[in-house]
């Protein structure tokens, strides 16, 4: 896969991400800054590492299964990997000035 190819892929990765949200904020995951990492392989594999927002939240089960799909159906991935990681630990500081705005905190 070529690099203009993977930058493509990348951004309609980005655009799913940003339909999936936490059920307790109503701000998608990738402005929240749940979204560490997304990296496309020159075959169309995907990985994604991404946290949430505490350890109890009670989308850790179903969160990143719904990420995992939304990527899945995009046309040129061919497999989508979820991985859940805590560390560094999710913060305020880790969203956009767009989703702290639109929570009142700019």
């Amino acid at each position: 896969m070529k690099t203009m190819e993977k930058t493509w892929l990348q951004s309609r990765i980005i655009e799913a991400l940003e339909t999936c949200y936490d059920p307790e904020i109503p701000v998608d995951i990738y402005q929240l800054g749940l979204v560490y990492a997304v990296e496309v392989d020159d075959s169309g594999d995907v990985e994604v590492k991404m946290t949430l927002t505490a350890p109890n939240c009670p989308v850790a089960t179903s969160l990143p299964d719904q990420v995992q799909s939304k990527i899945s159906a995009i046309p040129g991935v061919r497999c989508a990997n979820v991985e859940i990681v805590w560390d560094p630990p999710w913060g305020p500081c880790k969203m956009s000035d767009s989703a702290k705005l639109q929570l009142g905190m700019l």
